[in-house]
């Protein structure tokens, strides 16, 4: 099962879910099953993203990026973690001991791939901290039960 366009997503709280998907839920709205992009409607919560997976759909990626350049102590990876949340993704950005930032994302491979795009962007057209000398890239299937994006 699958959570499609059009469902209303309600949180444990009592506060509604912004519709970004369409269609419905075979379990009934707001089950959770699936994949469900939300953002926070309700008053105070603006802003915040969630993203739950369950069973996952085939077409989503995993994408291991390694960032180089002058990315730590800058802002990089909460600047990483603010686009990928804007794009739907899950997933970390962690530093590294060598200097640079890993940054794994799982989603729709169109949203990874801009988000790897926006990682080697040069100049930045979104501000992006640092420097970013060089982006390697890996590709896998995404693994289920990722939520949310995180700083490591």
């Amino acid at each position: 099962m699958q959570a499609s366009r059009g469902s209303r997503v309600v949180c444990s709280t009592g506060s509604q879910w912004q519709r970004l998907w369409q269609g419905s839920c075979a379990s009934g709205p707001g089950c959770g099953v699936g994949l469900i992009l939300a953002i926070v409607a309700a008053a105070g919560e603006v802003g915040a993203a969630r993203r739950y997976r369950g069973a996952m759909p085939s077409d989503d990626v995993r994408l291991s990026a390694f960032v180089r350049g002058s990315v730590q102590g800058v802002g990089f990876r909460w600047w990483t973690r603010a686009r990928a949340l804007e794009l739907g993704l899950v997933g970390f950005a962690s530093n590294l001991p060598d200097g640079r930032v890993q940054v794994v994302a799982e989603g729709p491979r169109p949203a990874c791939e801009r988000l790897l795009a926006l990682l080697g962007e040069q100049p930045s057209s979104l501000r992006r901290p640092g420097e970013v000398t060089g982006v390697t890239d890996q590709w896998s299937a995404a693994r289920p039960g990722t939520i949310g994006f995180v700083e490591r």
